[in-house]
């Protein structure tokens, strides 16, 4: 019985960990006796995920609004530098409409986050026409004449927004089952919901266009939505975990469909990508500590600046 002091459950442990690094540690919520106080681990996944937030409210309000969260949410940026080259889109009525709603629904993903961890300012954004004309120009392995403009049409615009929100459905992913806290897993679990349904509005406006030509170019939209999967595949280094809009019927669910209006696994089931791996594709460099794409000066939070070198600190 006298042993019986020196066994301590893993909770407890779990607890006053947290409890000390909520004190300790900058990046974890500041002490509220009404809050719950988070794992660090957690509080570290849930940072991280506001770099896309970030980045897809400031596209999406942008594209849609011609203004980004310094208009929309000021107290949400902290005072961070307004996005590189971010500019209103040449968009029908019914897709904009579409699009500032997903712009809106980002703002309630930042809050939400920040509910729970105290965050960082948003990371410097680089949204420029000519950023993801060098993303487009890396998935073809050429440059296209003229580069690539996501805001000069309906079309070009939805295949430059396929870019974004699938990467952050991916992590979603992968960090609810690395979650200690119930409640973490619940916003992780809320914030999935409605990123796959981005995602899935936006493949399903593509779809019936995937045999169209993207204006100027000769290349229809279903080798655009290939390019790009097949791009951000490679920049991740961790194997297949994306898709275009049509595969080879052996590779479509159950193997009898080429349609591929939803990616996912040999069981239909979403993919997942690591903090590493979408550091990989955001960055454009296929290597988490060198910066760059919609990340100039590198993205936020303990996860991604431990991978930047000292110069980035």
């Amino acid at each position: 019985m006298a042993l019986a002091p020196c066994f301590v459950s893993f909770a407890a442990i779990v607890f006053i960990s947290s409890f000390i690094n909520s004190l300790l540690l900058p990046s974890a919520h500041p002490l509220d006796l009404n809050a719950t106080i988070l794992p660090i681990f957690d509080v570290d996944l849930l940072e991280f995920s506001l770099n896309l937030e970030y980045l897809e409210a400031d596209f999406f309000l942008f594209g849609s609004f011609g203004q980004g969260l310094e208009r929309v949410a000021p107290n949400l940026t902290r005072g961070s530098p307004p996005p590189i080259g971010a500019q209103k889109a040449n968009l029908d009525s019914i897709t904009n409409g579409l699009i500032l709603q997903f712009g809106y629904q980002e703002v309630g993903h930042i809050k939400a986050i920040m509910n729970v961890v105290r965050g960082f300012p948003r990371p410097q954004l680089d949204l420029s026409a000519s950023t993801f004309a060098k993303v487009m120009d890396q998935a073809f392995d050429r440059p296209l004449q003229p580069p690539f403009n996501p805001y000069a049409n309906n079309v070009s615009f939805l295949i430059a927004a396929y870019l974004i929100p699938y990467v952050g459905l991916t992590g979603y992913v992968d960090t609810i089952p690395k979650l200690f806290s119930t409640t973490s897993r619940k916003l992780v679990s809320g914030l999935l919901g409605i990123e796959s349904g981005q995602d899935a509005v936006i493949r399903a406006l593509l779809y019936p266009l995937r045999q169209v030509k993207v204006p100027p170019y000769d290349i229809d939209v279903d080798e655009f939505t290939r390019r790009i999967s097949n791009l951000r595949n490679t920049l991740g280094r961790a194997g297949s975990k994306d898709e275009g809009l049509t595969v080879q019927v052996n590779e479509g669910a159950e193997g009898r469909v080429q349609g591929n209006v939803l990616a996912g696994d040999q069981f239909s089931l979403a993919y997942n990508r690591t903090p590493e791996e979408i550091l990989r594709i955001v960055y454009g460099s296929g290597n988490e500590s060198i910066p760059g794409g919609f990340f100039p000066k590198g993205a936020g939070g303990r996860i991604a600046r431990s991978h930047l070198p000292n110069g980035y600190h």
